[in-house]
């Protein structure tokens, strides 16, 4: 669904289940740091809102977007997780890098959710300009990182 309509940080709150007893992993890459850290922020407090413990969300940084499949999949194999929520942002420049990394990050999630026993929560912001990402991580649409720890608790529930 198009961001324009659908608030990323709107949801029942009820529908949602308790995660008291949930333990998430969060890949979060550095590059767009002013983006990424903001999801980051959204995840973790929306997680906490639905009962996680602090202790029970484990973060970890990568480089760069591509590098989030590789963190994913050692989240996944150390194990111990009910979902692992990766987090980026990729804002597209003069080249096709921007194809590139976002084709190559979609694959690779697609494949771990394919074929691991645990949900990956996909939060890679794919946008054509800074302000776009701003508007995903807490502006005017909401925040990608709230909607990926919904996402993350309704799947572990799955």
């Amino acid at each position: 669904m198009a961001t324009a309509l659908h608030h990323l940080s709107d949801y029942d709150f009820n529908s949602v289940p308790d995660a008291s007893n949930m333990c998430f992993g969060i890949v979060v890459a550095e590059w767009n740091h002013d983006i990424t850290g903001a999801m980051l922020d959204g995840a973790v407090k929306t997680l906490e809102k639905h009962g996680c413990l602090s202790e029970n969300i484990h973060i970890k940084k990568v480089p760069g977007s591509f590098e989030l499949i590789y963190g994913a999949h050692q989240m996944v194999l150390n194990g111990g997780y009910d979902a692992v929520i990766i987090l980026g942002s990729v804002i597209r420049g003069d080249t096709p890098h921007f194809d590139y990394i976002c084709q190559g990050v979609t694959n690779g999630i697609a494949r771990l959710n394919a074929t691991q026993e645990i949900p990956i929560i996909y939060g890679l912001l794919t946008t054509n300009d800074h302000q776009q990402a701003l508007d995903r991580c807490g502006g005017k649409l909401g925040n990608k990182g709230d909607e990926c720890a919904i996402d993350a608790i309704k799947m572990a529930k799955f």
